[in-house]
């Protein structure tokens, strides 16, 4: 409540006052608490490209709102003491959530800056859109997961991924000199982060002028296929792919494959480097109902309005999930027994539960045997989700239980 974006003041007057700005050049816009206000505003901060959401008619969600769902208790992970529904939201700075069940909103609630017209950063939540795209393309032949990546992107054949297998770039089985941890200020994702114009370049900065340039420049470091490991520049090979096979756009892919096709209310947007390629793996923002929408077409076996947008037999390899042997590895301690399947988290619960995730918080989360979908977007201080999964993972799960248990 004491950071909420309006109550600070952040980038309101005209102009705001010096203390209230929030800027992409010095870096204030990835800091807390001024990124409660980013994350609902990065059109205004960073280059970007549209996602069309097309002339057709915007698909309903009709409304069943429940007013016992706040009251719904769970024990967080590593706790004692219970803690409500409602208490989890404030607990992970949420900016907003949708609840869905059986196609229905029973629940909808908004904070800060963010409402039901403006669009929100999904950072990696972006990786299951574009993931499940290319499967949609092996699905139609297009696309060989088990061929070389080197085969559709001969530029990266001399770098760690030229030997990777598309599959495994869509798993993240692939064995790279990369380090994703956020508190290291060594890790090569702030390199990462620079080339693609995620984040302000040093005076003097001789690095990488774009994503795909900082691809060829990766390393191996081990024996591709062996175990898990998450990686955001494995999403950017993948969206390289897409783009190759198609001669189309991220965002153009995007729109004609998904976002023209279920009824979104709103256009999405994209970021881009300076080359204007697009961050597949985690520049997407859109409205929550739409992200909602999404969410429940992959609950629906892949149908929306009428009509398979994404095939049947891809959500089913989705939810399957892949080895939970090769995930523990990775130390996720608050996703015991989930796999990483086609950029989905995988939890091989009793519900079949499944979910796409995003740093500082962003979430889609599906359960099938309950019939719910819950679509969050957040700015929590933390950026990894092991430092906020211990207020939601049983949350979501609890909500689903009492889903069913009142239906």
């Amino acid at each position: 409540m004491d950071t909420d974006p309006i109550r600070m003041g952040w980038m309101m007057g005209s102009p705001p006052p010096p203390d209230k700005l929030v800027r992409f050049a010095d870096g204030s816009m990835s800091r807390f608490p001024q990124n409660r206000w980013a994350n609902s505003n990065y059109r205004a901060l960073v280059p970007t490209k549209a996602v069309a959401r097309g002339p057709g008619p915007v698909a309903a969600l009709p409304r069943s709102d429940r007013d016992d769902l706040d009251a719904v208790t769970f024990t967080p992970i590593g706790a004692t003491a219970p803690m409500t529904w409602a208490d989890a939201l404030w607990a992970n700075y949420t900016d907003g959530i949708v609840v869905l069940h059986k196609g229905n909103i029973v629940y909808e609630r908004y904070f800060g800056a963010l409402d039901a017209d403006t669009p929100h950063i999904a950072f990696s939540v972006t990786k299951s859109f574009f993931s499940t795209i290319a499967a949609c393309l092996a699905h139609e032949g297009l696309l060989d997961d088990k061929a070389l990546v080197s085969h559709y992107v001969p530029e990266l054949k001399a770098s760690a991924f030229g030997d990777a297998t598309v599959r495994q770039v869509l798993d993240m089985t692939t064995a790279l000199q990369y380090s994703e941890v956020y508190t290291d200020p060594k890790a090569e994702i702030w390199s990462y982060s620079r080339a693609g114009n995620l984040m302000a370049r040093p005076a003097g900065y001789e690095g990488p002028e774009s994503f795909y340039e900082y691809l060829q420049s990766v390393k191996k470091l081990g024996t591709h296929g062996e175990s898990f490991s998450y990686k955001t520049i494995n999403t950017d090979v993948l969206g390289w792919i897409i783009q190759r096979i198609t001669g189309l756009s991220l965002a153009e892919n995007l729109s004609r494959r998904i976002w023209s096709r279920l009824g979104m209310e709103h256009d999405a947007y994209i970021t881009v480097d300076t080359t204007g390629t697009e961050f597949a793996g985690g520049g997407l923002n859109t409205t929550l109902r739409d992200l909602a929408r999404f969410g429940e077409m992959m609950r629906n076996d892949g149908q929306a309005q009428g009509q398979q947008v994404v095939p049947k037999a891809v959500v089913d390899d989705i939810r399957r999930g892949a080895d939970p042997a090769k995930f523990t590895p990775a130390g996720y301690v608050t996703l015991p027994g989930w796999s990483y399947r086609t950029m989905w988290w995988v939890s091989h619960n009793p519900h079949g539960a499944y979910m796409a995730r995003g740093i500082h918080g962003q979430a889609i989360y599906i359960d099938p045997k309950a019939e719910m979908v819950v679509a969050r977007y957040a700015s929590h201080h933390i950026a990894g989700n092991m430092g906020i999964d211990p207020q939601s993972i049983p949350a979501y799960h609890a909500l689903a239980k009492h889903l069913l248990a009142t239906d």
